[in-house]
C-alpha cells in the first residue's frame, strides 16, 4: 500500500497543477451587464428577427431564380441588379444582427464561466479540507490506528474513515479537472464566435462596396443602351458572337495543355483534397461535356464546375497555397462579359492549381499565401455569367506555363482578354 504522506504529495502537486492551468484560462466577465435572464430574452429575439430576414433573403433569391425565365433584355437586366442590390443589403442586415447575437452569446458563456469558477472554489475548499484531514494522519500507520482504540470496532471506523478520505480526495481532483476542462470548452466557444463576428464585420464591409459596383454597373448600362432595349439587343448579339471566339480560343489552348498533363505528379483522386470553396454547395453545371457547353462551346467542354448561390456569397480557398493570378478581364474594353470577370488562381503545393472565377470582389493579390478556408473573394457575375455563381476549376501543375513579364504564372496571351489562365483542367469533384 502506497505511504499515506506520499498520497498527500502526490495529490497535492496534482491539485496545483489543475488550479494553475485553470488561472491561465481567466475570462474578464466584469462587462456582462445585463442578468442571465434578460440575455436570454434578447438572444430569443434576435434569432426570431434572424429568421425574418433569412425568409426574406430566399424570397429574394426566389425573385431572382423568375426573372432568368424571362427574355433576355434590357429591363430584365436592371431588375437583376436591383433584386442583387436588395439582396446585398438584407445580408448586411443579416450579419449586424447575427453579430449582435453573437455578441449576446458570449455574455451568456462568461456567466457561465462564473458558475464554473465558483464550483471550482468550492471544490478546491473541499480538497483543503481533505487534505489537511490527511495530513495531520500522514505519520500513523494503519495497524496503529488499529491498535490504538478502546475498541476493535472503533479503530476499524477510523481506519476505513482515512481510506475514504483518501479515495474521496482522488474524486474531489477528479471533479476539478472536468470542471477545467468545461472551461476549456466555453472559452474555445467564445473564441470561435469573436472570429464569426469578425467575419461577418468583413463580410458586410466588402458587401457594401459590391453593392457601389452593382450601381456604377446600372449606370454604366442605362448610359451605354440610351435606356433603350433595341441598342441593348444589338449590343447583347455582338457580346454572344464575341463570347463564342473566346470559348474557342481557351478550349483550343487547354485541349493541348490536357495531354500534358502527368498523372504520377497528382494527388491520388479523393474526398477532401480539396475543400469545397462554398459553405453551401449548389452545382449548376458540372465540368465535361454538358448541355450548355454543347449548346454554346465550340468544343463542347465545361473546364470547371458552377456553383451557384447569392452574389456576395463568401468564396473560400481549396486548399493552402500561394495566390499566382488576380486579375478583372470586364477591364479589357473587347472582353467585357466575355471571359472569366474578376479572378483568382492559387496554386497548391499538391500538384494542383485552382481557378475562382466571375466573382463581384476580389480581397487578395498576387504573392499571398492563403489558407484553407480563408475567405479570398465573393460571388459575382463578371464575365460571361447568366448569374451569381463562382466556376471553379482545377488545372495540373505541370501544364502552367512560367510567369514573365507582363503574364502571371499560368496565362496566355489572348486575343482581347489580356493574360488568359489557361492550364489541363481535370474534373474538380474527383478532389472535393
Amino acid at each position: 500500500m502506497i505511504n499515506l504522506a506520499k498520497k498527500i504529495i502526490l495529490f497535492s502537486v496534482v491539485l496545483s497543477s489543475v488550479v494553475t492551468s485553470n488561472l491561465t484560462l481567466a475570462v474578464d466577465s466584469a462587462e456582462v451587464n445585463l442578468s442571465r435572464e434578460e440575455l436570454e430574452s434578447r438572444i430569443r429575439s434576435q434569432s426570431l428577427e434572424l429568421e425574418k430576414l433569412n425568409r426574406e433573403l430566399a424570397e429574394t433569391q426566389e425573385k431572382l431564380q423568375d426573372t432568368k425565365t424571362e427574355k433576355v433584355g434590357l429591363q430584365k437586366e436592371l431588375t437583376t441588379i436591383k433584386n442583387n442590390i436588395s439582396q446585398l443589403n438584407l445580408s448586411i442586415r443579416a450579419d449586424k444582427v447575427a453579430t449582435e447575437k453573437l455578441s449576446l452569446e458570449i455574455d451568456s458563456l462568461k456567466y457561465d464561466i462564473q458558475d464554473i469558477e465558483l464550483s471550482v472554489d468550492d471544490k478546491r475548499d473541499a480538497i483543503v479540507q481533505l487534505l489537511r484531514r490527511l495530513q495531520r494522519n500522514s505519520h500513523t500507520n494503519l495497524l496503529i490506528v488499529l491498535l490504538k482504540g478502546n475498541s476493535l470496532a472503533e479503530n476499524l471506523l477510523e481506519a476505513q474513515s482515512l481510506t475514504d478520505t483518501s479515495s474521496q480526495l482522488g474524486i474531489e481532483i477528479g471533479g476539478l479537472d472536468e470542471l477545467r476542462g468545461a472551461k476549456v470548452r466555453k472559452v474555445g466557444d467564445i473564441d470561435a464566435k469573436l472570429v464569426e463576428i469578425s467575419e461577418r464585420k468583413r463580410n458586410s464591409e466588402n458587401k457594401r462596396i459590391i453593392i457601389e459596383d452593382q450601381e456604377d454597373t446600372k449606370e454604366t448600362l442605362l448610359a451605354n443602351t440610351k435606356n433603350k432595349e433595341s441598342i441593348y439587343n444589338q449590343q447583347l448579339k455582338e457580346l454572344e458572337k464575341k463570347q463564342e471566339e473566346i470559348a474557342a480560343e481557351i478550349e483550343k489552348v487547354e485541349t493541348e495543355l490536357r495531354k500534358q498533363i502527368d498523372p504520377n505528379l497528382l494527388p491520388t483522386p479523393r474526398p477532401g483534397v480539396f475543400l469545397w470553396p462554398v459553405k453551401t454547395v449548389k452545382i449548376t453545371q458540372r465540368y465535361g461535356v454538358t448541355e450548355f457547353a454543347k449548346k454554346n462551346y465550340r468544343g463542347q467542354h465545361h473546364n470547371g464546375l458552377d456553383l451557384g448561390g447569392p452574389i456576395g456569397t463568401p468564396i473560400l480557398a481549396a486548399g493552402d497555397g500561394i495566390v499566382i493570378n488576380v486579375a478583372d478581364q470586364d477591364q479589357y474594353r473587347g472582353c467585357r462579359g466575355g471571359a472569366y470577370g474578376k479572378l483568382i488562381v492559387v496554386k497548391h503545393k499538391n500538384g494542383l492549381t485552382t481557378l475562382y472565377a466571375h466573382l463581384s470582389r476580389f480581397i487578395v493579390s498576387i504573392g499571398q499565401e492563403v489558407k484553407e478556408g480563408e475567405v479570398i473573394g465573393y460571388m459575382g457575375k463578371s464575365g460571361w455569367a447568366t448569374g451569381p455563381h463562382l466556376h471553379f476549376t482545377v488545372f495540373a501543375n505541370n501544364t502552367l506555363t512560367p510567369a514573365r513579364a507582363g503574364f502571371p504564372e499560368g496565362t496566355k496571351a489572348s486575343r482581347v482578354c489580356g493574360p488568359m489562365p489557361v492550364g489541363g483542367d481535370l474534373d474538380p469533384e474527383q478532389y472535393l
